[in-house]
């Protein structure tokens, strides 16, 4: 398999015609390797325009659509982010290579392990990945970016208290077959404005699944 090639044919043939126009994101999406966080034997399926299975139930986005979250917050070099769920590792190092840290939240101890092996072996320095429910924390450092990887069927108001002043909140919100992707701004302490981006379906972060089958 020619990984360039593949890596090429990735980004004009998927990400390209999903709007994902932005230079600085589409630079970042050769120099960040994908597949590199997977293991061997998905190495090849790292370019595919799908979700891959991870440890405990969790799944990768497609590559489409981290590229397009990148662009749609356009990240600077002087933000602090929060990421909650792990996954393995990779959507952390893509924004950690455009913002200036990333606090990961991860609710299942061995994806906080993956994570952490591949963000080491792919020199990812300025990543922490922390052991918890980052839809459950309060009172935290405000974060100028918090991204949601996984949907939910609702937002936490205690997480978009999370955000500093400006700051911007991704999540992919609502129930199959259509979720929308909604940015959250804090415009100021106690006003919030929320803009839907784009539809689109993807897995239940893990543990946001386990508390909406609690429901009555």
């Amino acid at each position: 398999m020619n990984i360039e090639k593949a890596r090429f044919n990735m980004i004009e043939q998927q990400i390209r015609p999903w709007n994902v126009l932005s230079q600085d994101v589409l630079d970042k999406l050769i120099v960040v390797k994908r597949e590199d966080f997977f293991p061997e034997s998905q190495k090849s399926l790292a370019f595919f325009d799908t979700e891959l299975p991870l440890l405990a139930g969790a799944h990768s986005m497609s590559p489409k659509l981290e590229a397009r979250i990148a662009q749609e917050l356009a990240f600077q070099q002087n933000e602090t982010v929060l990421l909650i769920g792990a996954g393995n590792g990779y959507l952390a190092a893509l924004i950690a290579s455009m913002t200036k840290h990333v606090t990961v939240m991860e609710a299942i101890p061995e994806l906080k392990s993956l994570a952490e092996k591949n963000l080491m072996k792919n020199a990812v320095m300025n990543v922490d990945v922390l052991l918890g429910d980052g839809l459950q924390i309060k009172n935290s450092l405000g974060f100028d970016v918090i991204v949601v990887n996984g949907s939910l069927e609702s937002i936490p108001s205690e997480l978009q208290n999370q955000l500093n002043a400006g700051g911007r909140l991704f999540a992919i919100v609502g129930k199959d077959p259509i979720m929308s992707a909604q940015i959250i701004t804090r415009e100021s302490e106690l006003f919030f404005n929320t803009k839907t981006v784009f539809e689109t379906s993807v897995k239940r972060l893990p543990q946001a699944q386990v508390m909406s089958a609690f429901k009555f």
